[in-house]
């Protein structure tokens, strides 16, 4: 079985792969570099799963998908470059 990783994790791995998309939750679209420096230390550790090009979705204390925090959008072309 895969090792859950943490949203931390989640996100640094969108950076380091330099995926061009945008998490959007119900107020805004964020860039992973933000929520990475926005969001608090508890929020980050978090167990998540990312199913690409659909969601981060929080894993429960059970092992089970709960909530899903973002939704995964591609971005515009010409905020890629």
């Amino acid at each position: 079985m895969e090792t859950a990783l943490n949203l931390k994790d989640i996100l640094q791995k969108i950076i380091a792969d330099r995926q061009p998309i945008l998490l959007s939750d119900r107020y805004k679209d964020w860039e992973a570099p933000d929520l990475l420096t926005s969001l608090s230390e508890s929020i980050l550790s978090r167990q998540a799963h990312m199913q690409s090009g659909l969601y981060i979705a929080e894993i429960s204390e059970q092992g089970y998908l709960g909530t899903v925090l973002y939704r995964i959008k591609s971005k515009p072309v010409e905020e890629q470059c």
